[in-house]
């Protein structure tokens, strides 16, 4: 068998940009001395006048997008979302998300995956900052076709978007006619005792554990979350009808991220079991990415052992 192709999003994010900038001439993309990191550095080479060093000033970059938004510009800020989400949350709020401008925010090196870099730059708690800011829309794509879909969706979209991305090779799970909307969830595997919604690079271990609940005679539904604010509340109503169980995966806190968004949906709606598979609030730690990810329980073996709990939980 041959093996599955891996690109980290980060790309994705950087190739898609350059496709974007050929046609879309308002387009400026501005980065915090990250570029060769972020792979914003493309879109400077292909577009130089288009493309602004904020250098290491997060705060002040978001500033500046808000300026250029006010001008009729789409505007993509890009850093790690250590700094992106963290350090430049004052400016995020109330320069971006309070006028309601039309600034996208690239984030990369997001989750645990940064590896090496240790528990200062593993960034858990963006999408929980990210959520409560008030008309924040939220994207964390799955692999590389996922990711390109949004930032042309983001592009489009009125108003500030905030685009989770990561360090690591991920799977290339779809192919270039998969169905991508904001606000949308998509079922990618049937089932009727368990539904597991992942985003971000826990699709993939999401497939997998549906794989392994199978060959135990167990039928896991399978949903693709992308977009986390606007949750799509309609498939998280109809999955906890039809199958009595739910379990979340990310790769972030499981405090204020994809978990709480969903059991948000679910008490007020159909109760059901709903486990969380994520970072157990709690820092990370330097190490490989794919030592840390099993480490901290990012994986398809605990997914799928959440995924039993979850059955014995509503019977």
């Amino acid at each position: 068998m041959s093996e599955v192709k891996k690109i980290a999003t980060r790309d994705s994010y950087g190739a898609a940009l350059v496709e974007l900038g050929k046609s879309n001439p308002d387009l400026v993309v501005l980065d915090a001395d990250l570029s060769a990191a972020t792979k914003t550095g493309i879109f400077k080479k292909a577009f130089p006048d288009r493309f602004i060093n904020a250098g290491i000033a997060e705060g002040n970059m978001m500033s500046v997008a808000a300026g250029l938004a006010t001008t009729g510009k789409t505007v993509f800020a890009s850093s790690f979302a250590m700094f992106a989400a963290g350090r430049a949350f004052e400016q995020v709020r109330n320069s971006i998300g309070y006028p309601h401008l039309n600034v996208k925010i690239g984030a990369t090196h997001a989750g645990i995956s940064v590896g090496e870099d240790g528990a200062t730059h593993q960034c858990c708690e963006d999408i929980a900052l990210m959520r409560s800011i008030p008309g924040m829309t939220i994207l964390n794509p799955a692999d590389d076709t996922e990711a390109r879909k949004a930032v042309f969706a983001a592009a489009a979209l009125d108003g500030p978007v905030y685009l989770r991305l990561g360090r690591l090779a991920v799977p290339v799970l779809f192919d270039k006619d998969y169905p991508f909307a904001v606000g949308k969830g998509v079922q990618l595997v049937a089932g009727n005792d368990v539904t597991i919604v992942a985003t971000g690079l826990l699709v993939a271990e999401a497939l997998i554990a549906a794989e392994q609940l199978k060959n135990e005679g167990i039928s896991a539904r399978v949903i693709d979350m992308a977009t986390i604010k606007p949750i799509d509340r309609d498939i998280l109503v109809a999955a906890a009808g039809e199958t009595g169980a739910i379990v979340t995966a990310e790769e972030h806190n499981v405090i204020g991220g994809l978990g709480s968004a969903v059991t948000e949906v679910i008490c007020e709606t159909v109760p059901v079991p709903v486990l969380r598979v994520g970072v157990m609030d709690t820092f990370g730690k330097s190490g490989p990415a794919k030592e840390l990810l099993p480490l901290f329980g990012l994986c398809a073996a605990n997914i799928a052992a959440k995924a039993k709990d979850a059955i014995r939980a509503k019977h």
